[in-house]
């Protein structure tokens, strides 16, 4: 590595979740915004002209000066490229999923390991502000609620619905249940595109938790809800829009300026009503953050190789239940 406090980057891949990754990288300090690759040279025009970044047109020639990438080419060619990547002995950021099968997954996990190399997979729900909030707190889930739909967008379908949108809420839902799967019934249907664009999935864990996710391509507008109910509390999560409004089953009503809504009297109970504070700020500036920090202080990430193979475990496997 050329400097343990500079990270040489470089992004694979400038369509649209590349050109955010060029654009965030520029705005931190730690971090040499070496140059970009990709195939389609129309693209790296565009980004030249936007980003005033250099343009090579050799990949091995990028990655030869980098220390660190973010692969963020359609997901059919995450595997070629980060395992490329990491034989030149390169710390790789890989868009969500992981890979498009778990074999890829579990080989590039593989190499990491052997070579001292971070993987990160972008799941960026993770950072968003509202579920960030969380990160300090216990939560033991009894069921869990997901919906994330969104109107239909060509960008994404080179994968399911399942890959493209539930595996945001799979990885939240495996990060927040210390369980293994038991059951797993799905459903789901191909309206507009080859593969399936609307999909429910519920999945039943050995501790007694239940998680129904749905995802849907096919809406008018977007929704992106989470809620998890837990012994005496429901919390719901809104990641479109970030908040969190939680409601608790009291003993008794708090004496600080906690804001609630006391409904009649149940059994000498409470139901408190309490919209969360939440620090704004970009998830994917935070996410990338992550990254560098765990380059530079060679510590594991928030969601690491393993935990992407995790989630697109479960990801095939309701897609193999549909």
């Amino acid at each position: 590595m050329n400097n343990i406090n500079k990270i040489n980057i470089g992004v694979i891949g400038t369509g649209h979740l590349g050109s955010f990754h060029i654009e965030q990288y520029k705005n931190l300090n730690n971090v040499n915004l070496i140059g970009c690759f990709d195939i389609n040279e129309n693209q790296t025009t565009q980004i030249k002209k936007k980003y005033d970044i250099n343009v090579f047109d050799d990949l091995n020639e990028l990655l030869d000066v980098c220390d660190a990438v973010s692969v963020t080419t359609p997901t059919t060619a995450h595997f070629s490229v980060a395992k490329k990547a990491m034989e030149k002995n390169c710390h790789v950021f890989i868009e969500k999923p992981i890979t498009q099968n778990i074999e890829e997954a579990t080989q590039l996990v593989s190499i990491s390991e052997k070579n001292n190399l971070i993987i990160q997979v972008g799941h960026i729900e993770r950072f968003n502000p509202a579920f960030y909030s969380l990160k300090n707190q216990s939560i033991n889930p009894l069921f869990i609620e997901s919906h994330r739909i969104a109107p239909f967008n060509v960008r994404g379908t080179d994968v399911d619905v399942v890959l493209d949108l539930m595996i945001h809420d799979i990885d939240i839902v495996l990060s927040i249940v210390k369980s293994k799967v038991k059951e797993i019934r799905a459903s789901g249907i191909s309206v507009l595109s080859n593969s399936i664009d609307t999909a429910n999935a519920r999945v039943a864990f050995e501790n007694g938790c239940v998680a129904n996710m749905t995802a849907s391509r096919i809406a008018q507008k977007k929704i992106r809800k989470f809620r998890f109910f837990e012994d005496s509390s429901y919390t719901t999560i809104d990641f479109l829009n970030p908040s969190i409004e939680k409601y608790i089953l009291s003993n008794n009503i708090p004496d600080n300026n906690q804001s609630y809504v006391v409904m009649n009297n149940i059994k000498d109970k409470y139901i408190l009503y309490e919209k969360c504070n939440i620090t704004n700020h970009n998830a994917l500036k935070k996410e990338l953050e992550n990254f560098i920090e765990s380059i530079i202080n060679l510590q594991q990430p928030i969601i690491d190789g393993y935990s992407g193979l995790k989630a697109l475990k479960l990801a095939i496997e309701i897609q193999n239940s549909i």
